[in-house]
């Protein structure tokens, strides 16, 4: 289990860009693959991202394929999701997590029970 520390949400208008980091403590980081997920108010969590613990493998959701990039920094112990033509449908609270990518032909199944160790969660709004 490690702890996890998301920053870097914020205020943007559409079609800005924002990037999202995930700081983890502990000697394990590669060994886990970091999930992005994210809660907007009146709704269910939503898997956004997945990466595996090498960087090898990287899953998205379809709402934001082609839109975001996750990447890790094994020797940093930190993750990061660049989001960029972000629209008002992208507002929610982001969490980045530890668990399993695990896809069924090709596409990321998004499951949050295959995630234990959560980070607080940044807010990322965005508005004109």
């Amino acid at each position: 289990q490690l702890q996890l520390v998301e920053s870097g949400g914020g205020l943007v208008q559409p079609g800005g860009s924002l990037r999202l980091s995930c700081a983890a403590s502990g000697s394990t980081f590669q060994s886990h693959a970091i999930g992005w997920f994210r809660q907007a108010p009146g709704k269910e969590r939503e898997g956004v991202a997945c990466i595996g613990g090498h960087g090898g493998e990287k899953r998205y959701s379809a709402s934001v394929k082609g839109r975001f990039t996750v990447s890790r920094d094994n020797r940093n112990n930190t993750a990061w999701l660049q989001m960029n033509s972000l629209q008002p449908a992208d507002t929610a609270v982001y969490y980045c997590a530890t668990g399993r990518c695990v896809s069924l032909d090709g596409k990321w199944l998004a499951a949050a029970d295959e995630f234990g160790s959560w980070g607080q969660g940044t807010q990322v709004t965005v508005s004109s």
